[in-house]
């Protein structure tokens, strides 16, 4: 076999490959015992009918046709490890010569990974962060939602008000028609959480035990998603929420510290903890967007397109679908045109494919690799926020053959890693920011997952993987 590969851009080519026919010869095997295996001619067993007879009733032709789809495929991939291509998704193949008996000539178009040309330092990429700075107003308010946990009900004899928890019956109706799946009783809800309707909040506040009030309202999810409905509203019960006393005895209830003011420490070292994996996570989102102002990368076509596909798939289909809106009612809701969303889809669909392309070179030349214990603590980290066990997402991620996809999401972060040790990452008061390793690899492989990828956990999500 011999073959030729032309470049026609700079992440597509052409191969060219000539098969002297006698390398065809185990697939001709092949075909002629298929096709044994599939016909009978009367007077021969089945699966002992000569060649010649084959040709004669079938034709030649449709042994070589056989013979071909079974051998392209492994002079296309010789043709590729010949040429040291990095190829991206399936060939479009032509045969552009077969003689029986001489050669078979065919040509293969393919898109590939664009060579790119990294700086040899990143030294010169310079961000700026938020400061991590704690308040007291930010430690009052991390007190005063526990202390919301802990807060008791008890029902009054008077008209509810806010902040108050009522106990409520409803019935929903569209075009003056009941829905099915619109009535609810025994609904526990907090006045001002905005955790229901729209307009509730307005319908049950000035209602005592036994008051019925009725009003508009776009129904959130169900049936009817999306749809105008009239909905009457009556309330069982009023129960006023009562806070518990901010002192020691408070701390002792909520946690394990003996003192308030051993439980305010706690918080703002929380704050504080949570506020610089923050600010770690914004400075590789900074330096990401450097790095990939200081690469040129040519980016597919067909790639593109079918990433911007997938993107738009997963968000119709599973996001939206959850959520029971579709595209339509989640574009009103965003105050977006589809032009608008097209366009935002086509920017991140290109983000995430130059983002994996730089970073995928940079794992090759610093030949950085992923050890189990890191492999184990990413697939932690994307269960938890997934929403899923650990063992659910790992068993799924098997299933999904999306192992080599987390391995590489690991990798990159490790890449990303080494860009933003050299870089100079500084916050909003001037202070150069130096972040310890554990600080850039963890959350820098959530960012480069985020902008490569249209659905971590869809098996087909990761596009381009050669």
């Amino acid at each position: 076999m011999k073959s030729a590969v032309e470049t026609l851009n700079p992440t597509r080519v052409r191969l060219t490959v000539e098969v002297p026919f006698e390398e065809l010869k185990d697939s001709l095997d092949a075909a002629y015992k298929k096709i044994n295996q599939q016909v009978t001619v009367k007077g021969f067993r089945k699966g002992k009918i000569p060649a010649r007879v084959i040709d004669q009733r079938f034709g030649r032709g449709a042994v070589l046709e056989e013979a071909v789809n079974d051998a392209l495929p492994k002079f296309y991939t010789e043709a590729v490890n010949e040429a040291e291509l990095d190829v991206l998704g399936q060939p479009e193949v032509d045969i552009t010569e077969l003689k029986d008996g001489d050669t078979l000539n065919f040509t293969a178009e393919v898109d590939i990974r664009p060579s790119l040309e990294l700086p040899e330092d990143f030294s010169s990429i310079e961000v700026e962060v938020d400061a991590v700075e704690v308040s007291e107003e930010d430690i009052e308010k991390s007190v005063e939602q526990l202390r919301e946990r802990f807060a008791s009900t008890s029902p009054v004899e008077r008209a509810a008000e806010d902040g108050d928890v009522v106990t409520i019956d409803l019935e929903a109706k569209v075009d003056g028609e009941v829905l099915e799946d619109g009535i609810a009783s025994g609904v526990s809800y907090t006045i001002g959480s905005g955790e229901l309707l729209e307009g509730i909040d307005d319908a049950v506040k000035g209602l005592e035990a036994g008051g019925e009030a009725t009003f508009t309202s776009e129904l959130k999810g169900g049936s009817a998603a999306g749809k105008e409905s009239e909905v009457t509203v009556k309330v069982t019960q009023v129960a006023a929420r009562e806070l518990p006393e901010l002192d020691d005895e408070f701390a002792q209830l909520a946690s394990e510290f003996d003192t308030l003011e051993e439980l305010r420490a706690d918080s703002r070292k929380r704050l504080e903890n949570m506020k610089q994996y923050d600010q770690a996570t914004q400075a590789q989102e900074r330096v990401l967007e450097k790095l990939l102002e200081l690469v040129e990368v040519p980016v597919p076509e067909k790639l593109l397109e079918d990433e911007v596909n997938t993107r738009k798939h997963n968000l119709e289909h599973h996001q939206l679908g959850q959520m029971g809106l579709d595209l339509e009612k989640y574009l009103e809701i965003q105050g977006k045109t589809v032009e608008e969303f097209e366009a935002e889809t086509k920017d991140a669909a290109v983000k995430g494919i130059k983002t994996q392309f730089v970073l995928d070179e940079l794992v090759k030349r610093e030949k950085l690799n992923v050890n189990q214990e890191e492999l184990t603590e990413h697939l932690m980290r994307r269960a938890a926020s997934s929403g899923m066990s650990p063992d659910q997402f790992a068993q799924a991620v098997v299933e999904g053959g999306q192992v080599p996809l987390l391995v590489g999401e690991v990798a990159r972060g490790k890449a990303l890693a080494v860009v933003v040790e050299a870089a100079t990452v500084k916050d909003t008061n001037g202070e150069v920011i130096d972040l310890d390793d554990e600080d850039e690899v963890e959350p820098a492989a959530d960012v480069a997952a985020e902008a490569t990828e249209a659905d971590a956990t869809d098996a087909d999500a990761d596009k381009t993987e050669g």
